[in-house]
C-alpha cells in the first residue's frame, strides 16, 4: 500500500465516521493515527458528548470486533481478562476468556474503578498479551485501546496511575460542541427515538484486516530525517528541564511521537515526516505524561500552556 492510498482509506473512514458523529474531527485524526501506529486513546470530556458512539462507529468502519468493559468500582481484574473456572461436570479447569479478547475494546469510564483493576490492562496495552494463571495468551495484532474517563473534578473517579497513562499514546480532551454542531445534534439525533447504533446511522466497513496491516506496513515505510529525530529529542528532553515540569516525559514518549508523525505524514499523502507533523501531535501526546510542579500549579498554569511554551521556544529544522 502506498501513503496515498493510506491517505484515500484515512478519509473514507472519517467520511464513515462522519454519518453517525457530528464534529470531532480532531478526534478522530488522532484516533486514525493511533490505529495506523499502534497506539491506544483516551478520550476525557463530560457524558453525553459521543465518546462511546465514537469508538463504536470507528469500529464498525474497519470491520473490527468491538468490545465493552463498563468500569465501574466494584471490577476486579478477572473481570476483564478472563480465569480458569472449575468445570464440576468434567471436573477440570476450563479457561475462560474475559472481554479484553477483542480487537477494539472501549473501555469505558475507566477512572471510575480502582488502580488495582486498571493495571489488569497494563500488559495488553503493552505487549498485546494476556497472561492468565502463569500462560500467556495473545491478543490480536490490531488490539486498540479506546478509553474513555470523566474529568477528574467529578465525584466518585480513582486518577489513573503513571504507567497506566504513559501506555496511551493519545489524551484528548472532547469539549462540547460549537453551537452550529450542537444544532445538528439536536435536529438529527434528536428525531430519532432511543439510542441508535453505528450501523442504524448508516456507518458502513471500508476496510478489513488486510487492508490494516497494509496501511501499518506503509507508516512504518516514511521517512523520518535526523533533522526531525533531534527535533523530537529537543522536545522531549526540554519536558524534564524546564522549572514548570516536575516530572517530565520518558524516553517510550519520544519513540511514540516518532511512531505518530509517520501516521500523521501518511494520512497526509506523504512519505516523509515535517516538524508540523510533530508540533500537531505534542500536545495530546505530552498532556497526559507530564506533572506540573507545585509553583506551576499554584500560578495555575496548564499542561497545554507549558507545552505550547517549549513548541514555541524549540527552533524546529528547515
Amino acid at each position: 500500500m502506498t501513503v496515498e492510498e493510506v491517505q484515500a482509506l484515512a478519509a473514507s473512514i472519517r467520511q464513515e465516521v462522519a454519518r453517525a458523529i457530528v464534529g470531532q474531527e480532531e478526534t478522530v485524526e488522532l484516533m486514525l493515527v493511533a490505529l495506523f501506529s499502534g497506539g491506544h486513546v483516551l478520550l476525557e470530556g463530560p457524558p453525553g458528548t459521543a465518546k462511546t458512539l465514537l469508538a463504536h462507529s470507528f469500529a464498525q468502519t474497519l470491520g473490527l470486533d468491538f468490545g465493552r468493559i463498563q468500569f465501574t468500582p466494584d471490577l476486579m481484574p478477572g473481570d476483564i481478562i478472563g480465569a480458569n473456572l472449575f468445570n464440576f461436570q468434567t471436573s477440570q479447569f476450563t479457561l475462560t476468556h474475559g472481554p479484553i479478547f477483542t480487537e477494539l475494546l472501549l473501555a469505558d469510564e475507566i477512572n471510575r474503578t480502582p488502580p488495582k483493576t486498571q493495571a489488569a490492562l497494563l500488559e495488553a496495552m503493552q505487549e498485546r498479551t494476556v497472561t492468565i494463571d502463569g500462560e500467556s495468551l495473545p491478543l490480536s495484532d490490531r488490539f486498540m485501546v479506546v478509553a474513555t474517563q470523566n474529568p477528574i473534578e467529578q465525584q466518585g473517579v480513582y486518577p489513573l496511575p503513571e504507567a497506566q497513562l504513559d501506555r496511551f499514546l493519545f489524551k484528548q480532551t472532547v469539549d462540547y460542541p460549537s453551537a452550529a454542531e450542537e444544532r445538528k445534534i439536536v435536529a438529527t439525533h434528536g428525531a430519532r427515538s432511543g439510542t441508535m447504533t453505528p450501523e442504524q446511522w448508516g456507518v458502513t466497513r471500508v476496510a478489513d484486516a488486510t487492508r490494516i496491516r497494509d496501511a501499518v506496513a506503509a507508516v512504518a515505510g516514511v521517512r523520518l530525517a535526523d533533522e526531525v529525530v533531534d527535533y523530537i529529542l529537543a522536545l522531549i528532553r526540554t519536558t524534564r528541564e524546564i522549572a514548570d515540569i516536575e516530572s517530565g516525559a520518558s524516553p517510550r514518549a519520544g519513540a511514540m511521537l516518532a511512531g505518530a508523525a509517520r501516521a500523521r505524514a501518511a494520512i497526509d499523502g506523504r512519505d516523509f515526516v515535517i516538524p508540523d507533523d510533530v508540533k500537531a501531535l505534542a500536545p495530546a501526546l505530552l498532556r497526559h505524561r507530564l506533572i506540573l510542579s507545585p509553583a506551576a500549579e499554584i500560578d495555575g498554569r496548564r499542561v497545554e500552556e507549558v507545552v505550547s511554551s517549549i513548541i514555541e521556544t524549540i527552533e524546529a529544522p528547515r
